[in-house]
């Protein structure tokens, strides 16, 4: 049995087999998921589980070379999640350098059908959804 980390088999398998430039969508429960990628439904209950519990436990095994989110979330979501949200993906050294990228959220819906996997939380936050491109490790 496995005893740290990703426990999920479906989650640890798609990060095991991520290449440079895939892409991870980590959504809310509102995000409509198009036909194609890998969908891992995490949600049981509204807001359970939270976004970022869900992010945080992703980025300490995936590599991150890039990280996008909605330009609605800077005016649509609460200040509180926003700040954390963001703080999270500044952590990362290859976004902190180049900056967390935003586009509308129309063109992060379309990312969708090229995304190696979603991740549905519960989160009930308004434009809550992070797009993450693997980066490489050397």
């Amino acid at each position: 049995m496995k005893k740290a980390g990703i426990l999920h088999p479906v989650i640890a398998q798609v990060v095991a087999s991520l290449g440079h430039g895939d892409l991870v969508v980590v959504a809310d429960a509102g995000l409509p998921i198009p036909p194609g990628p890998e969908r891992v439904d995490l949600a049981y209950a509204p807001g359970r589980p939270p976004l970022l519990d869900v992010l945080r436990s992703l980025l300490e095994e995936m590599e991150v070379e890039r990280a996008l989110l909605a330009e609605e979330v800077r005016s649509f979501t609460q200040d509180e999640f926003y700040r954390a949200l963001h703080q999270e993906l500044l952590r990362l050294p290859k976004v902190a350098a180049r900056g967390v990228e935003y586009q509308p959220h129309d063109n992060l819906k379309a990312l969708l059908k090229v995304a190696r996997v979603v991740i549905r939380t519960g989160e009930f936050t308004p434009y809550a959804n992070v797009v993450l491109v693997a980066g490489v490790v050397f």
